[in-house]
Parts: C-alpha cells; structure tokens; sequence
C-alpha cells in the first residue's frame, strides 16, 4: 500500500511540475500584440510534436488559434503563418525587416558564407557568384552536356533489375553535381565524399545539440571533412595550373576575382550547391517516378514527348538546350509533382526589428515559419487538388500563380531552380525512352518532416 502511495505521489507530482513549466513557458512568451498560440516546454517547446505529427500539428494550431499563430519550433519562437496572402506579403518583403530565419543547426553545417545564412550585401554578392555558375548559358554551353553524359551512363545497365529508385535518386543527385563542380576529380573523390555528404544532410535537419551519436555532430564532423576534401582538392587544382571547363575551373580561373570570393566563401558556394539541388532533385525524381507508374495516362503522354525528341536523333545524340525547353509536359509533370508531393514544407524569415504583420506585432529576433504545405491543397487553386493532374500546369507555368512557393518567392526564389529542372527532365528523358518498370512490394512513404521511403521504393525494371 505505501509503495502504491508513492507512485501516485510521484506521478501526480511530476503532472503538477509538467503543467507548470508549459504554463511557465507560456506566460514567459505571452507578450502584448502577439498571435495566440501555445509554447509547449522550455528549451523544447513543440518540436517533438511537430515533427512527429507534422501536418497533423499545423492543422490542430489552425483550427485553434487561426492561420497565424505562435510556438516554439526548433529551438526557437516562431510564429507559424498558412495565410497565403500574408506568406506572400513576408516572402516579397525580405528588405523590410525579414532576413532568413533557418536553424542554427543549418547554419553551423552549411556555413556562415552559404547563400541561406547571408542578407543584405553579402546576399547579393554570394548570390550573384551562384547565378554566374548556372546561368541559362552556363546551362546550355557546359553543365547539359555534362548533365546528359552523366545520366546515359547513371542509367545504362539497369535492365531486368531490381532497383531501389529512392538509393539510386540520390546517387544520382549528389553525383551529377559533383561532375559539374569538378568533372576530372569526381569519379576519384566521390567515394570519400558521398558517405560524408548524406551525413551533412541529416545533421542540418536536426537540433543543434553537439553530443556524441546526435545527427547534428555527426552532420558538423562531416562539415569538416568535407571542407578538407575541398580546401585540398582547390589547392591541387591550383598547383597543377589546368584550366578545366567546370564551375571549380570558372570560380578559380577568375570567378573569384571577378566576384572577389574567398577560398571560405568558395567552399560554402560549393557545398550549398551540392546541398540545394540534392533534396529536391533526388526526392523529385523518386516520386514523378512513383506517380508515373500509378498514372499510366500521364505516363503514355511523357513517353510521347521524349519518343519524339529521340525520333529526330541518332541513338548516340545527346539532348540539347532546345530539346529541353521543348519540353513543355515534362516540366508540367516536374511541376505537379512538387506540388502533390510537398518537398518543400516552407521557408524560415527572422525579424531584426519588431514588426506588425497581419495585425500583430513580432518581436525582433522571431522566427516566422512561412508554411506553405497546404496551399498546394487548396481546391480554390487547384481544382481536384488530390488528384495528379500535370495538365494543369501547360495554360499557365508557377511564375503565373501567386502562390506557387515550391521554389520560394521575392529575392530568395531558388536560383538553382532551371539547373535542377533540366537535371529531372533529363533523367525523365533516358528513363522513359529505355524503360518500363513496376514496383515491387508496398513501400511505405513518409511526407514530412521530409518525403522519403523508409524502408526505400523497389521497382523491377525492363527495356521498352
């Protein structure tokens, strides 16, 4: 009978001590001319809920507390907005008061140079090195060529194979990159540098706790030897005085003259690079794969258009610039899939000032997360919104919906954003015209925190 009082003792006191330390970190943030909301624990705040429930979390906040609401995300208050005219408002007014806002964990792992830590001038300056690399005549004149010799050979023996889509999308991703960056180097770095790389990725989703076994230390180990490999890989370069046709060769043969970077600020434009254009590349193949081979439909009118393109060439011919922007269905299926799928959830600003927005007043140094999710789900704007539909998408592209934030908005609109398309649409082009496939198994899939198959996506493969 004691032992049973002292566990009642124990567990209602420890209900007493939870609810007053949720009730002490609300009243801490509970300031005048802020949104309603809750704060969950200290230090912790909501983050477990969110991430564990994801969608689920957001929607419970909405029905709430309406769609603009405040919590504690990711080591941070943050003020949650899903209204699409306030999200557009916040992401075209980045001058006014916004700077990115993304965890520190990002930022540690990324670097303080990369494109998402810097605003204002260092912004621009960073910025304008980036777009030098990939520019529409980068694009066409170097980086389509290396991309459509890479995918011949990426894809060339998978027939009567088994093949998990999601391992061999990200292979696919970070490989392609590489030989853009360094085309003679990749084959002999790529693999020290991949194992690394996928541990970058995962240490910049996490929270910024540098214990032994957490992601985040294991992501900001990888940082470092990441960096090694690329401060030893631009002093061979340099050493061996080559000029070679890739972005290391521009950025060291004058780029960082011109845009006058640093070896740090290279090395951070470098990574950023590799990191932008893997999620979304590799998770966007994975799944316009998944959606093809649900929707025969779509799939006979992709088939279609490259059929057609292969029909004008010789079976050695590689795609080039017009043969990409001919293809008008592929970017719209590119489209949808970003769209059903959510790759990207929103994006993250940060006050420097306090500002009123919506009606409320932000204090400085706030997150607003810019949630955007569900606007790719709102039948307003996309009629049937549930169903795969890349129709849609041929009478008007993203530039012409105001909503459309698959690829971000205002200054920030993801510069990488016509590269990776050409990347996706060219590894549509091989696939489709070399094979059939079928999946293999029920593979379960995740759509957040980020869109992957737990247990990968098994598809069995045969030639046309």
């Amino acid at each position: 009978m004691a032992v049973l009082i002292v566990i009642l003792g124990v567990f209602f006191g420890l209900c007493i001590l939870s609810t007053a330390l949720l009730r002490w970190n609300d009243v801490r943030y509970r300031k005048k001319g802020l949104p309603p909301g809750t704060m969950g624990w200290p230090v912790f705040g909501e983050t477990t809920e969110f991430l564990k429930q994801g969608p689920s979390f957001m929607k419970n906040q909405r029905s709430r507390y309406g769609s603009f609401f405040k919590s504690h995300l990711l080591g941070c208050p943050t003020i949650v907005s899903m209204d699409p005219e306030v999200n557009r408002y916040i992401l075209v007014n980045e001058a006014k008061g916004l700077v990115p806002g993304y965890p520190q964990s990002m930022l540690d792992i990324l670097g303080k140079c990369n494109i998402a830590a810097v605003h204002g001038s260092a912004h621009k300056h960073m910025r304008g090195a980036l777009l030098a690399l990939i520019s529409p005549t980068m694009i066409k004149q170097q980086l389509l060529p290396k991309i459509d010799d890479f995918m011949r050979s990426h894809l060339s023996n998978w027939d009567n194979k088994n093949i998990d889509i999601q391992v061999k999308s990200k292979e696919m991703a970070f490989l392609s990159s590489l030989r853009q960056i360094a085309s003679s180097e990749a084959s002999s770095i790529s693999q020290a540098f991949m194992p690394e790389f996928f541990k970058l990725v995962l240490g910049t989703l996490s929270l910024p706790i540098n214990l032994p076994n957490t992601n985040y230390h294991r992501g900001f180990q990888a940082r470092k030897n990441i960096t090694s490999l690329l401060r030893k890989l631009v002093e061979n370069r340099r050493a061996s005085g080559e000029t070679q046709n890739d972005m290391l060769g521009f950025l060291i043969n004058g780029g960082e003259k011109k845009f006058n970077i640093s070896d740090e600020e290279m090395i951070d434009l470098i990574i950023t690079i590799l990191y932008s254009g893997y999620e979304t590349v590799s998770t966007t193949s994975m799944m316009a794969v998944k959606y093809l081979h649900d929707h025969p439909k779509v799939l006979e009118e992709l088939r279609k258009e490259h059929v057609a393109i292969r029909e004008k060439k010789r079976p050695e011919d590689p795609i080039d610039y017009n043969d990409y922007k001919s293809m008008c269905f592929t970017r719209a299926v590119i489209y949808e899939t970003s769209r059903m799928a959510t790759i990207v959830n929103g994006v993250l600003r940060k006050t420097t000032k306090d500002m009123k927005i919506n009606g409320f007043v932000i204090p400085e140094g706030w997150r607003i997360y810019v949630y955007t999710r569900e606007i790719n789900y709102d039948p307003h704007l996309y009629p049937d919104p549930l169903t795969f539909n890349p129709w849609r998408w041929l009478d008007k592209g993203p530039e012409y919906q105001n909503y459309f934030f698959i690829f971000g908005g205002g200054t920030r609109q993801c510069p990488g954003k016509e590269l990776g398309l050409a990347e996706i649409s060219t590894f549509l082009h091989y696939f489709v015209t070399r094979y059939n496939w079928k999946e293999i198994g029920r593979d379960e899939l995740m759509k957040f925190p980020r869109v992957e198959a737990p247990n990968g996506l098994q598809i069995r493969v045969s030639s046309n």
